[in-house]
């Protein structure tokens, strides 16, 4: 498959592009959550820096706007 230079791509092309690979990495993140979530010892985590992180990141995602990578990117750089 021929793949078409980022700037010139659709948003139609873009979404074509990597909707599987997107939702495959949401559905892993759930899957991860929710082992947590069932983990015997989960209150051990209340506090736990890393989950806060991921929070924060999934607060990024649902915002809008052209720069949620770089966000979450400076999310983790700043630990």
């Amino acid at each position: 498959m021929k793949t078409i230079p980022p700037n010139t791509q659709t948003a139609a092309q873009v979404l074509d592009l990597y909707f599987l690979e997107a939702r495959a990495r949401l559905i892993e993140i759930a899957a991860t959550l929710d082992r947590i979530d069932r983990a015997p010892d989960r209150q051990a985590l209340q506090h736990d820096p890393r989950l806060d992180f991921v929070a924060r990141s999934l607060t990024v995602l649902q915002s809008a706007g052209p720069d949620r990578a770089r966000q979450i990117q400076e999310l983790y750089s700043i630990s």
